[in-house]
Order: structure tokens, then sequence, then C-alpha cells
């Protein structure tokens, strides 16, 4: 066991990156399995060599995220231990070629609102790079791994940018044939329900005044998938939510309405169809067919990829394992 000793200058700083009651040290002896000692400002990290370098890693990371920004969250731990995994895994040399990339760090977004906003593990920096290089953008996987936030914190930093003109915000409703008519007021009030978690997600990107503001301009639309039909998206991010409940001809609609100067990000869980019993996903249609198809990307998020709470991780973790069938036994 290598017994190493960090000294921050901040004590504010550190006590911010050890956390309320040491919290964020015990979290991060807990996923490392490392022993860590706080006196003051100074930590001593009791692990392997290996470990050991890891942890200065994190903590390092921490400390410096705390400087800038001035807070951490168990989440910011959490992404610091999966960015710490990368950095001492991608070039084990003891130099790394000229000509590879930068991979010493998550990509990040950056909003006037928000600032700066790092991935928190890898499949996090690979949807953001994702979005970077392609102009349709799949990602898919279970709830709580910041599918939708990134997307639309990504579409609101393009438009602060003037890469992006128009900010489209769709999601189907549960119901597949998207009868909305039978909800009282405008179409805005009817699909709102709807569209929660993207307004929510656009708030914390957007001051509500500019919100607000983008929504009487046109520059923030929000529309139900149905009325998509017909148009040409150009200059614009165009996001489509909870894409597993499309049908196949809501899909193909959807995907070619993209016009020039545009891009596309369709999320989606293919574990939580809502359409009726028999009815495919346009969504898993869509993977399956354009699966290589230049220009397109897919992201695949994982349970363990959860960012949303240490509990729903398990909880996502258990209904996965639940739903696998177990060897030799009668499928039901």
């Amino acid at each position: 066991m290598d017994e190493v000793t960090l000294t921050f200058d901040d004590n504010r700083a550190a006590g911010l990156v050890f956390g309320h009651y040491d919290q964020n040290l015990a979290h991060i002896e807990r996923r490392l399995g490392v022993v860590l000692n706080a006196l003051g400002n100074r930590i001593v990290v009791r692990a392997t060599p290996e470990l050991a370098a890891r942890t200065r890693r994190v903590l390092e990371s921490l400390y410096e995220r705390v400087r800038l920004e001035g807070a951490v969250t168990l989440g910011d731990v959490d992404g610091a231990i999966q960015e710490s995994a990368l950095q001492g895994s991608l070039f084990p040399q003891p130099e790394a070629p000229p000509s590879a990339p930068d991979r010493s760090r998550f990509e990040q977004i950056s909003t006037r609102k928000r600032g700066p906003v790092r991935a928190r593990n890898a499949a996090q920096d690979s949807y953001l790079r994702a979005l970077r290089q392609n102009e349709l953008v799949f990602a898919d996987g279970p709830a709580g791994t910041g599918k939708t936030w990134l997307a639309v914190g990504f579409a609101v930093a393009l438009l602060e940018a003037g890469q992006a003109e128009r900010l489209i915000l769709s999601r189907p409703a549960v119901e597949a044939g998207e009868r909305l008519g039978f909800l009282p007021g405008d179409m805005r009030d009817k699909v709102d329900p709807y569209l929660r978690p993207i307004y929510d997600a656009l708030h914390d990107f957007m001051e509500a005044r500019h919100v607000e503001r983008g929504l009487q301009t046109g520059m923030i639309e929000v529309a139900p998938l149905a009325f998509m039909r017909g148009r040409t998206l150009t200059n614009a991010v165009v996001l489509l939510d909870e894409a597993q409940n499309t049908t196949s001809m809501q899909m193909k609609m959807f995907l070619t309405r993209l016009g020039e100067g545009s891009r596309m990000i369709v999320n989606g869980d293919p574990s939580q169809i809502d359409l009726p019993a028999g009815q495919r996903s346009g969504l898993t249609e869509a993977l399956r067919i354009l699966d290589g198809v230049e220009g397109v990307a897919r992201v695949q998020f994982r349970d363990v990829d959860v960012v949303r709470h240490d509990l729903v991780r398990r909880i996502v973790t258990a209904y996965d394992t639940h739903s696998r069938p177990t060897p030799g036994a009668p499928t039901p």
C-alpha cells in the first residue's frame, strides 16, 4: 500500500471538495476501494500505487472544478472518477503519439447561464463528441443517463454561438395516435405535459425570460410529432425525445424533415415502449435500418451510465437482470 499526501492551498475549496461531513471522500472510498483521511487542508490517501495515482487525479480534478465553479455535487464526484479512468488507461505509454487526440478530459458544453458542463462518464463523453461530429445522432438507453438534458444543453450552446437559428422540440404523446384534441387549451397547452422534462432542461441552461422570449418569437418551437409532416427544417437543432413511442411511419416522416444546416437528435429508451401490443417501435427499426449510414451516429447508454441517483442505477440494473431470461427456464 502506498501513502500519498495532498495539500490544497485554499482551505475553503478543500472543504467543498471533501463535502459535508466528508461525504465526497466517503463516496470516493466506496467507489475506488481506498482509504482517505482528511486533516485540515490536507488529505492522506492509502491505496495501491495505481489506485493512489487515480485518487490523486480525482481529488485534483474536483479541486480545480471548485476553484472554477464554486461547488461540486456527488454527480461531479462520479464524473471525476470516470474521467480518471479515461486519463489513466487511454495512453499507458510514457508519451502519447503526436497524432493522438487530446482525450485527457471528457467533453464539455457551455451556456451563458450554466457555464461549462462536463460529461460524467465515457458514454456521455461519446455522446457529446457524436453530437459535434454528426448531423443525425441516436441515443438509446435507460432513464437517468442524461440523454435529454445534454441534448438540450448542446442545442442551447449552438443557438447562443449562432450556429443554429431555431430549436425545435418534439415528443410523441403517450397515445400512438397523438389524439391531443381532447385536451383543453391551444397547441402549446396540449403538448406541455408531454414536454415537461424538456422544459425543465431548457430552464437549466437558459434564463426563464430568454426561454419565454424564444417561445414567443419562434426561436424555440414546441410541436407535436404529428405536426411535423410536410415541413423542411433548415438551420435548426431538432430534438425528438421519447422516440421509442413513435411508429415506423412517424419516425420515417420525422427523419426526412432534415433540411440544410440542421442537426437532429433522437433519444429514447427501447425498454419503455408504450405503443399498443404488436406495433413496431420506429426507434428500434430506425436503429437497425440506419446502422452504418454515413453521417448517422448511435450512442448506447447502459444501466451503469445512470447519473440521476445511485439508487436509480441499482433499480435499472435490477429490472434489466429480472427481464433477462434464465438459462434453461421455460419461456412464459
